[in-house]
């Protein structure tokens, strides 16, 4: 008797998507999903086909490689409705990946980064201040939001009286669902202005961060305008997003054994082991974005024809035991490299500003609260709604004191 697949949507998938990725592994490595607006997808599950499709240049990221079905339900990022802001080397191919990747790198160089740390430091302090004294902590809300928004505004030196909106918008781009289009869609015009904006400022007065390292770029005929845009936009979502869901999950996943985090505070030499191993365990992305296969091809024996839309499961694929022993365990420190900031060409860039910010995070709070505890049963906690993204929208704790 075959037994129907399961769900891979609504709340219960949403706070244990596990159980499902367990059962397609075994039984549809290789799954056939429908999604909104009449589009379908290949879901990608096991570790050593995810890691083949990654690193495959035949995988196209160009959205107008995708199929018809796919390019008319327009669920491509950044909802493709405003190009300004879609020529980012997130949806492009070499060679002009190659091209955007170089000049976006310039934001990650050891100088910058030190400048970052330290500025992750600071605002750190002042958020853990900040929870110390509050009756109702939040890690989500008070420190896993606040910190990488802090760190993004300062790469691409969006100005101190712009950051509480440039905040506030990009909350309602982080973590909607496909059922929030019309917000999403008013929050990405907005960023389009604001950003084409900023981009102007810096053509009339160069400076010291990496848009004005973009626009510089741009004067000298390396970049467009529209690949400018995109650019930080990409930064704000890649480099925000993901990094408020890696603090966020590496918390819950630290905070839901208490002994995991009386661990860590007795030996916070693992804490780097830790980010690595809470990565695998709890991806913050859900699926890697789109793919499209350039020309036929097969994937877990599975036959794929050109342009057919391929999600590429991380949080899968860092849970098959095939790859790892143990795969549901934690155990930091094993040496097993993840997937989480993807393989090949499109490498996450900013994977190592990501791991900086959450052992800041994390070892400020290990520091201050050697007690912290959740506040709620782990069954009351929301996950994001998303098809891209696997985050919290809340992680209420008591800290102890």
């Amino acid at each position: 008797m075959s037994v129907s697949p399961p769900q891979l949507h609504g709340p219960e998938f949403e706070s244990d998507p596990h159980p499902a990725y367990r059962w397609l592994r075994e039984h549809s490595p290789v799954h056939r999903v429908d999604l909104p607006g009449g589009a379908w997808a290949w879901l990608v599950t096991r570790h050593a086909d995810a890691r083949r499709v990654l690193a495959d240049p035949d995988m196209l990221k160009d959205p107008a490689a995708g199929d018809a079905a796919w390019r008319a339900a327009g669920l491509g990022l950044p909802y493709d409705h405003r190009p300004s802001l879609v020529r980012s080397m997130v949806n492009v191919d070499a060679p002009d990946h190659t091209r955007l990747r170089r000049v976006a790198g310039g934001a990650f160089t050891p100088r910058r980064v030190r400048a970052l740390k330290e500025s992750a430091e600071r605002v750190t302090a002042d958020l853990v201040d900040r929870i110390a004294a509050s009756d109702r902590p939040d890690l989500v809300r008070d420190l896993a939001y606040p910190l990488p928004i802090a760190i993004i505004c300062d790469i691409l030196g969006v100005p101190g009286a712009d950051r509480p909106e440039f905040h506030r918008r990009a909350a309602v781009i982080d973590s909607s669902s496909y059922e929030e289009m019309e917000a999403v869609a008013a929050t990405t015009d907005w960023f389009d202005r604001y950003l084409g904006e900023l981009m102007e400022a810096r053509l009339a007065e160069p400076s010291d961060d990496l848009l004005g390292d973009l626009v510089e770029a741009h004067r000298s005929g390396e970049l467009s305008r529209d690949e400018v845009t995109s650019t930080a936009f990409l930064l704000l979502v890649a480099g925000h997003e993901t990094t408020v869901a890696l603090i966020g999950n590496m918390l819950f996943t630290l905070l839901r054994r208490p002994e995991r985090w009386e661990g860590l505070c007795a030996d916070p030499a693992l804490l780097g082991p830790a980010v690595e191993e809470s990565l695998r365990l709890e991806s913050p992305l859900q699926n890697a974005t789109w793919r499209f296969p350039g020309k036929p091809t097969t994937v877990g024996g599975v036959a794929l024809e050109a342009g057919e839309p391929v999600l590429v499961s991380l949080l899968s694929a860092g849970r098959d035991p095939g790859r790892y022993d143990d795969a549901d365990g934690f155990r930091p420190g094993r040496g097993d490299a993840h997937l989480a900031f993807g393989h090949g060409a499109h490498f996450c860039v900013g994977a190592q500003l990501a791991r900086m910010e959450a052992r800041v995070a994390v070892g400020a709070l290990l520091d201050r609260f050697p007690g912290l505890r959740l506040a709620v049963d782990e069954s009351e906690l929301r996950w994001w709604p998303s098809m891209i993204m696997h985050g919290l929208f809340a992680l209420p704790v008591r800290t102890g004191r």
